[in-house]
């Protein structure tokens, strides 16, 4: 049995380690399977880790999980589906999720991982020094008396040299009616680590915004604003963060946020892609129309106006009582935040009825035909903008002295020209809001309006301003905070997009005083509440945490039955998750 024993820990530790060595190498690979029903996976430092919602773990570990077996994979997904079918929001697909393994099974590989890194351990074939290797944690099933989802060990380091391991273990549960007293936590807490002096940190988690479906055709986007707040010592369980504490928002904003006052841009900013896509790979899927009329009748329509304007020798009135009424500049909705543009010059105002409009290439040339024909007879003298050097922007200007070069609509031609006045148009409407709003100038903006580099470049950067539009907006409407706030936000999100691609995944993370942000959260119930209880030792804790949503993602601890379910299908009374982590010290020598 021993025997047994010392070659499963001796094969267990030199399989974490290759999968160690080749991560420090940037060798990225998938979960390795150990012993056929144990699956394993080394999450880097920075990389999604799903113990953050417990522990705010951010560092590499191991993460140690069950295999889904091929025999097991249909009865679970036929498991959930018959469980699972009263709430939409319970997954019923193809995506099952990570499994836990029984809290025996766990047990013994923390048992392995302990043997393994133990100095007196000298029978074990295992190369010396030993390697320290990253944390291990296992998901469990609940199955025991505790309700274990976590167990946890991690290594103590002295002076280079493994000296002991701490143990962790995480239970969890759903409760309506929970109950804990903040001085029982430290009295346990002193008690099992036999100490006289210790200290409680608060960490509270407010949802200050999080979109949801619309309706059936409007799926919920991703957009999450939520305000974290750290703060030593703690009062009482559940105490209101006070306001010497420590706080950062959290933003996360998925492009065209459909309860944002931006749609009319990122469509715009949507169609500016498709024609980047189509000068790139050859094949352009042009979008259905948004006008009732044709984009050639349009383009017509506008020309016939702007010819009528200019006999009468008057075409500023008009041009700007046309821009507001047809949607050329900024969404209605938006004039409180960003300036509605009333100087829309003749290629801006054309932007914005094709790219509602054109449905085909052969749009886009009937379209052009007509506008260079009737500049050629001179019937129209529009006036632009100046700094563009779009080929209309060269087109118009040598109209104006009544020679014209000749242009071939053919191949690459149309398209190119009408992606050049989107780019003008755009980068000049996120230009009016930044300066309009004193969020940035324009030596801030130059990386992302610069013309210097090629047009498909300038598409991916105009593309990352916009996504900085939407994060700055969306903070506006939904916290509200001050310009100071707004304008650090701002130059935040500048110098990332200055130096990394488009991620709309991306958190950006803003540092606030609570006292500029009281309002927001003195008088909300946090989305999540913790304590941490320690005594200078870092690794050694006690937390309590309180959550309005599972903290684990490979436990059901919920399954609502129709008892409890109202008329309108909603749950009588919201239920709550509640969290201990307790650790235990073991030295080796």
């Amino acid at each position: 049995m021993w025997s047994r024993t010392n070659r499963a820990a001796e094969e267990f530790y030199v399989r974490l380690l290759q999968e160690f060595d080749e991560e420090k190498k940037g060798i990225c690979k998938d979960p390795f399977i150990y012993e056929a029903d144990v699956q394993v996976q080394l999450i880097s430092k920075g990389q999604p880790n799903p113990l953050k919602n417990i522990l705010n773990e951010n560092d590499t570990v191991f993460i140690v999980e069950k295999v889904l077996l091929e025999k097991e994979e249909t009865s679970h997904v036929e498991e959930l589906q018959s469980e699972e079918t009263a709430i939409s929001d319970f997954s019923t697909g193809e995506n099952v999720g990570p499994l836990a393994l029984p809290v025996g099974r766990a047990r013994q590989l923390i048992g392995l991982y302990t043997m393994a890194h133990n100095p007196n351990m000298t029978h074990l074939k295992i190369n010396r020094p030993v390697t320290a290797l990253p944390p291990l944690w296992v998901r469990c099933d609940g199955s025991d008396p505790e309700g274990t989802c976590w167990l946890g060990a991690e290594l103590i380091i002295t002076n280079n040299i493994i000296t002991g391991i701490v143990l962790c273990m995480v239970t969890c549960k759903a409760d309506k009616n929970y109950s804990v007293n903040l001085e029982d936590l430290k009295n346990s807490h002193k008690k099992r680590h036999h100490l006289s002096t210790l200290t409680a940190s608060g960490f509270a988690q407010y949802e200050l915004f999080k979109s949801t479906a619309l309706d059936d055709t409007i799926a919920a986007s991703q957009t999450t604003i939520t305000l974290d707040i750290s703060w030593s010592p703690v009062d009482e369980i559940l105490q209101i963060p006070p306001l010497s504490s420590t706080a950062t928002l959290n933003i996360k904003v998925e492009l065209g946020e459909p309860r944002g006052p931006l749609n009319h841009l990122h469509r715009q900013l949507k169609f500016l892609l498709v024609l980047a896509d189509g000068l790139r790979t050859g094949v352009t899927e042009w979008p259905e129309s948004l006008e009732a009329k044709s984009a050639v009748e349009l383009v017509q329509e506008f020309l016939n106006d702007l010819n009528k304007l200019d006999e009468f020798g008057d075409s500023t009135k008009k041009t700007t009582e046309t821009v507001k009424h047809d949607s050329a500049a900024v969404d209605q909705s938006m004039e409180c935040l960003l300036t509605v543009r009333g100087d829309l010059d003749f290629a801006e105002q054309l932007w914005c009825k094709m790219s509602s409009s054109v449905i085909s290439y052969q749009d886009l040339v009937k379209c052009f035909t007509l506008i260079i024909q009737s500049l050629q007879r001179g019937d129209i003298q529009p006036w632009l903008h100046s700094g563009s050097n779009s080929l209309l922007s060269k087109l118009i200007h040598q109209s104006y002295h009544g020679t014209m070069d000749t242009v071939s609509l053919s191949g690459i031609v149309p398209v190119q020209m009408l992606l050049e006045i989107g780019l003008d148009k755009l980068k000049k409407d996120y230009i009016c809001f930044f300066i309009g709003q004193e969020l940035a100038s324009l030596n801030h903006l130059e990386y992302f309006i610069s013309a210097s580099v090629d047009t498909q470049e300038q598409v991916h950067r105009v593309q990352k301003l916009h996504h900085i539009l939407e994060i700055v907006v969306s903070c506006m409407l939904f916290i509200k905070p001050q310009h100071e706030l707004l304008f650090s936000l701002t130059q935040s999100c500048i110098k990332f997009y200055e130096q990394n691609p488009l991620d709309e995944q991306h958190i950006f993370q803003l540092p606030v005083r609570p006292t500029a942000i009281k309002d927001l959260y003195q008088n909300e119930k946090p989305q999540k509440w913790r304590v941490e209880i320690n005594s200078g030792q870092k690794k050694v804790k006690t937390v309590w945490q309180l959550s309005d949503s599972p903290p684990v993602d490979h436990l059901n601890l919920h399954k609502p039955d129709f008892s409890e379910l109202t008329l309108n299908g909603s749950l009588e009374e919201r239920i709550s998750f509640t969290n201990m982590v307790t650790c235990s010290q073991v030295h080796f020598k």
